[in-house]
Order: structure tokens, then sequence, then C-alpha cells
């Protein structure tokens, strides 16, 4: 965003802000809650960071689009594996995040925790 060969650097990071659903501007345009890129001692890049509840949308919608359907139209076993990863990722420390998941996996909230409980016991 300096246009003095930064480029490589911001493709570099593109792919993880986009993973986040963050939003690259230049650094001038930082916020203070902003977090800015420097490369060789020169602020390149600002990346705005999703607000959470934003960022499980962004999550679910990446993994839908990685399933290729519909995350509802998933077997049981396959919505099993979504719960387990968007645990580690710390998806239901967000709130109404049970009931957010819930309804992109076209269960019912009972059913979100007890994926939950049944992986905590294996």
């Amino acid at each position: 965003m300096t246009g003095t060969g930064d480029e490589p650097f911001i493709a570099a990071v593109k792919p993880l802000v986009d993973a986040i659903g963050g939003e690259m501007v230049p650094p001038d345009e930082a916020r203070p809650d902003d977090v800015v890129l420097a490369w060789e001692g020169t602020d390149v890049v600002a990346v705005r960071l999703p607000q959470l509840a934003d960022s499980l949308d962004h999550i679910l919608a990446a993994m839908e689009r990685r399933k290729g359907m519909p995350l509802a139209d998933l077997d049981r076993k396959a919505k099993q594996e979504i719960v387990r990863i968007l645990e580690a990722r710390g998806a239901f420390s967000v709130r109404h995040g049970v009931e957010t998941v819930a309804g992109a996996l076209g269960v019912s909230r009972f059913t979100v925790y007890n994926y939950l409980n049944r992986q905590r016991e294996a």
C-alpha cells in the first residue's frame, strides 16, 4: 500500500487476512484497534480485524464453500466434525455461538451440545 515494493508482502498476508475475515487498509487509515504490519521498518498495511460474531459467520461460510454444499445438508458425522473444528477455533466462546452454529447446521442447540459432550467424553 506504500507502493515501494511491498506488493509481495501484501500478497503473502492477503490469504491470512481473508481467512479471518479481516480487511486490509492503508497504514495511515489505521484505527487504534487495527494491526499495522511493517516490512523492513516501514508500515506497509493495516489489518482491520472483524468482530468475533462476524468472524464466526465468516468461518461458517468458508466451511460451507469448502464442503461445496450447505452445512445443513451434511450427514451427522460431518456435522460432528464441523463442531469439533469450531470448538477448537473458539466458536463457542462467542455470545450466541451455539445458536449460530446450530442454525448453520440445521440442528437444535441441544444437538450441538450433545456433539460437544460426546467429543469431550471421547
